[in-house]
């Protein structure tokens, strides 16, 4: 049994729902047929902004995070490559 995949539109309106606060979380869990504690998760995960799903601000930066961390590990092994080379071309001029 596979996972259950919703569309962001789905996910934009259940937050919306929820904003409204006519129904608590576990409600519309269970009149949607959600997997219980999935909108906490899309709460923490999403922000509605101009009708449309955007990641939180957490998710954001750990996105950056995640992003620099891998461009970082590039550049060092760029420069580790460098040195390697300027010790092989200096052992020629001996």
């Amino acid at each position: 049994m596979g996972y259950k995949r919703y569309s962001d539109e789905f996910k934009r309106d259940v937050l919306a729902m929820v904003a409204e606060g006519s129904r608590s979380v576990a409600q519309l869990e269970r009149d949607l047929g959600i997997t219980a504690g999935l909108v906490y998760k899309w709460q923490q995960r999403y922000r509605v902004k101009d009708d449309s799903l955007q990641p939180s601000e957490e998710r954001a930066e750990q996105a950056e995070l995640r992003r620099l961390r891998r461009e970082l590990e590039v550049v060092r092994q760029e420069r580790d490559i460098l040195k390697k080379a300027i010790q092989v071309f200096s052992r020629g001029e001996l």
